[in-house]
């Protein structure tokens, strides 16, 4: 009688996978030994593993490679890394060694900007795509970034006031780009995106204050859909207004020749997860060229905006499962030692799904179980993978500890979990793990972040001020 975990798992998928397999009983992901892991600095624990950044980097540029062959395209193909999915100076440094770009967001992201290239990371050959509501700071320190030589620096215009806003501040003639307001998915609770401009306003929109305006030159079309490059009927019919706006405007602007695609590919959530990235970007750069042909337009160089699908696949957590509570006939909770509000703030803000595999006990039977976090809020939970209504996982023994990872976790979550700061419930920060390899291929690592502690919290809250009565 097949009753083992890992039995379920061969049963119901293709198993191993590339990044997953077994051990003696033990989980590996991309040939780390998690177990060892585990050993080695503890849990619950955040790990990076920086080669899968380069992978999928390199992946993404091969497919748009082919399909630029398959196609015959003549314009260039630029990778731009979204900085808003991690910030971290350890995932900007690996993206940056595959010759690729960057998009920022805020007035912060310049300031990284301006630390990388004092680094000599990136140079004035490498795009910076800005996008965003920009006032204030950002457009300062944008405007300072283009006085300082950065030429290829480009502003992605959101609002009508923004134009004014950067030539007060900026010296000499600079290119822009125009953000498209896209209709968002009927499930939506509002029709048009806040951001960018709307499809019928654009053209007006250049005539009235960019065709005569002799310190503007507008060189890119910026497209994003939030919910990312999809092969459904929604996806292609947003690019398609997309490119007819694009050929309207390129007929009247010749210095047009870049179309920025945002949203980005998306990342493996399951075990069972299938996306066929190839036909994706064979597709767009097939739709593109037709209706350049059909409009008579030349096509244009292609900007990619790639953020989750650059770090998210580099990232995991690892917890413990601490203690089963069973508070009714049919429902096991299985406590972590840790938060999932906090760690992972994805799964309860948008009910976001990870790749969720234990870590040891393979061999074990399996039960139904919920997965609750160490905080009091009721919305401290995970209750089920993407693939299936429910988790399962090797039956509770409390002489047998069982750990448990979700995969798949680099971006958004530490950004959004407000990393290094205040946590709900003052759960601590788990110890962050930087995973690489060396010049030989061995696995090496090194602590990134130790675990928050008591006084780390009591410091920010206020509480060791000595000088207060």
């Amino acid at each position: 009688m097949n009753t083992k975990y890992i039995d379920l798992i061969e049963q119901t998928f293709d198993f191993p996978q590339p990044e997953f397999k077994l051990k003696e009983n033990q989980l590996y992901f991309h040939d780390i030994d998690l177990s060892k892991l585990i050993k080695d600095y503890g849990s619950p624990l955040k790990f990076t593993y920086l080669p899968q950044i380069s992978n999928n980097i390199n992946r993404a540029k091969n497919w748009f490679k082919k399909a630029y062959k398959n196609h015959n395209y003549n314009g260039s193909y630029n990778y731009c890394y979204c900085t808003k999915s991690s910030h971290f100076k350890h995932v900007l440094n690996e993206a940056l060694k595959n010759d690729i770009h960057i998009e920022t967001s805020s007035a912060t992201d310049i300031d990284i900007i301006e630390n990388l290239k004092r680094d000599r990371k990136i140079d004035n050959n490498t795009y910076i795509i800005c996008n965003g509501f920009k006032r204030g700071k950002y457009i300062t320190n944008i405007a300072k970034l283009i006085n300082n030589g950065h030429k290829k620096c480009i502003p992605i215009i959101d609002n009508y006031e923004e134009i004014d806003l950067l030539s007060n501040e900026i010296k000499d003639n600079f290119n822009i780009g125009i953000r498209i307001a896209s209709e968002e998915e009927p499930k939506f609770e509002f029709y048009t995106s806040r951001l960018g401009i709307g499809y019928k306003n654009i053209i007006p929109f250049y005539k009235n204050q960019i065709k005569n305006n002799p310190k503007v030159n507008l060189k890119m079309l910026h497209f994003f859909i939030n919910t990312g490059i999809r092969d459904n009927a929604y996806y292609w019919n947003e690019l398609l207004k997309c490119l007819k706006v694009y050929s309207g405007l390129k007929k009247i602007c010749p210095s047009l020749d870049s179309l920025n695609i945002g949203g980005g590919f998306p990342i493996k959530n399951s075990l069972g997860f299938n996306f066929d990235y190839e036909y994706m970007a064979d597709e767009i750069v097939n739709q593109i060229k037709l209706v350049c042909m059909e409009e008579e337009i030349d096509v244009p160089d292609i900007f990619t905006e790639f953020g989750s699908f650059t770090a998210g696949e580099s990232g995991g957590s690892i917890f413990e499962v601490l203690y089963q509570k069973k508070q009714n006939d049919r429902e096991k909770w299985n406590m972590i030692n840790s938060s999932f509000i906090t760690t992972l703030p994805d799964t309860w803000a948008i009910n976001q799904r990870f790749v969720m595999l234990p870590i040891n006990r393979w061999n074990d039977n399996y039960e139904r179980v919920l997965l609750g976090g160490l905080t009091c809020d009721s919305d401290d939970y995970y209750n089920s993978e993407q693939h299936i209504n429910g988790i399962y996982l090797p039956v509770y023994n409390k002489d047998k500890p069982l750990y448990i990872g979700f995969f798949n976790t680099g971006a958004y979550q530490e950004n959004i979990g407000g990393y290094g700061g205040l946590q709900h419930c003052l759960i601590p920060g788990p110890k962050h793990i930087i995973i690489d390899k060396d010049q030989t291929g061995n696995i090496t690592t090194y602590v990134f972040r130790e675990e928050q502690k008591s006084e780390d919290l009591l410091k920010i809250l206020g509480y060791n001020n000595h000088h207060d009565k």
